[in-house]
């Protein structure tokens, strides 16, 4: 049974499992979490009977097509080998597609920008920021992509977090025998002429951009340890709050055998954004079960902030709205846990977004999309 609370289901879209969605000019973008489904468009311009408009098919088996952005009639989509599912296609050739959506039915590839893979990215219309791997460097990096002629994609500027280029000498700092203690780039989020940068298990960096050939690291912030989750978003709020600026934390619940309360999400102060100051952290579902299932708490939040009010995915745990009108004491205002999809014991909210009519849309990692309202 459905558990809601200050929110209403306005439809569910059936669906295979999202990594992403996001919602633009009244068409939502869905990126699938397995293969053969990359991309899914729906038509939301009546929120209560979505219409399906079109799937791509993923490249390849053991290849992940789960996020993308779009921005007018520019769709991006990403290109990742998943090898812990299975051996990565020979042929495969990983990065991030282009495509034009100006009919969203019949969408149209415009370029192909080639590396090892990338994992999130967010898009402004004009620059990519995203998480590319690339040959001689462990992990995946911060690389700004120029689309002003999105048939040809060009690079114009890229960060990496010391000790990760290894192909030019650099010497790593953290144990390499473990690939998921290794700092990378899981994706950077841009607020003026900063981006908010999220580096796993590396913390998060706020990189300067004013000179976009060469970013410049303005701080950085890391809680791993003592808590082991990876950082998974560093999201600035746009405007002030109390006469100070903040960005809120997400810590995503991809520890295997889950460890303890957590993951959390945390309020941080950066009015002086050489020096980040966690003020506050806030858990939907504490749980102190060190066998729990991973992927059952904390996801992540709406990139879209609209107001003091926060939709964010929390996994099993469904949708949950937190109001950080007060930075020092986050609290849950609303929440909405779907049913569990059909072969599945429990829901796997993977991500939110909002768009201009206050809809919420949540996507699971199993099967389906709900569009809801705040009650």
């Amino acid at each position: 049974m459905t558990d809601s609370l200050g929110l209403t289901e306005v439809s569910y879209f059936d669906c295979a499992g999202g990594g992403q969605v996001v919602v633009d000019n009244r068409i939502a973008a869905i990126g699938h979490q397995r293969w053969p489904s990359a991309t899914t468009l729906v038509d939301v311009s009546d929120p209560r009977r979505p219409k399906h408009l079109c799937t791509i098919e993923g490249l390849a088996e053991f290849t992940h097509c789960h996020k993308v952005r779009v921005h007018g009639n520019i769709m991006l989509v990403n290109y990742e080998p998943m090898k812990h599912l299975g051996p990565t296609p020979a042929d495969f050739v990983g990065g991030l597609g282009v495509f034009d959506i100006s009919d969203p039915v019949r969408p149209r590839k415009l370029a192909h920008w080639v590396c090892d893979g990338v994992h999130r990215f967010t898009f402004d219309g004009r620059y990519a920021y995203i998480s590319p791997q690339l040959e001689g460097f462990i992990g995946n990096i911060v690389v700004i992509l120029d689309l002003n002629d999105p048939e040809h994609p060009e690079e114009v500027g890229r960060w990496w977090q010391p000790g990760q280029w290894i192909g030019g000498g650099e010497t790593p700092a953290w144990d390499v025998s473990d690939p998921e203690l290794v700092p990378r780039c899981h994706h950077p989020i841009r607020l003026g002429q900063h981006l908010y940068t999220s580096y796993w298990h590396g913390g998060g960096h706020i990189l300067d951009i004013s000179d976009m050939a060469k970013p410049s690291l303005v701080s950085s912030l890391s809680w791993s340890p003592p808590f082991p989750w990876p950082t998974h978003t560093l999201l600035p709020i746009p405007f002030p709050i109390r006469d100070r600026r903040y960005m809120l934390v997400a810590d995503e619940d991809a520890v295997p055998k889950g460890l303890g309360p957590g993951p959390y999400l945390w309020m941080v102060d950066i009015t002086d954004l050489r020096h980040p100051a966690p003020v506050s952290s806030f858990d939907a579902a504490p749980s102190t079960d060190p066998h729990r299932k991973t992927h059952t708490g904390l996801h992540q939040p709406d990139e879209t902030v609209r107001g003091t009010e926060i939709p964010v995915a929390w996994h099993a745990h469904g949708l949950r709205i937190v109001d950080i009108s007060n930075p020092h004491c986050l609290r849950e205002v609303a929440h909405f846990v779907p049913e569990p999809p059909p072969g599945s014991a429990r829901p796997q909210t993977n991500d939110v977004c909002s768009d201009d009519r206050g809809l919420i849309y949540i996507i699971d990692r199993v099967r389906g999309m709900h569009i809801v309202e705040r009650t």
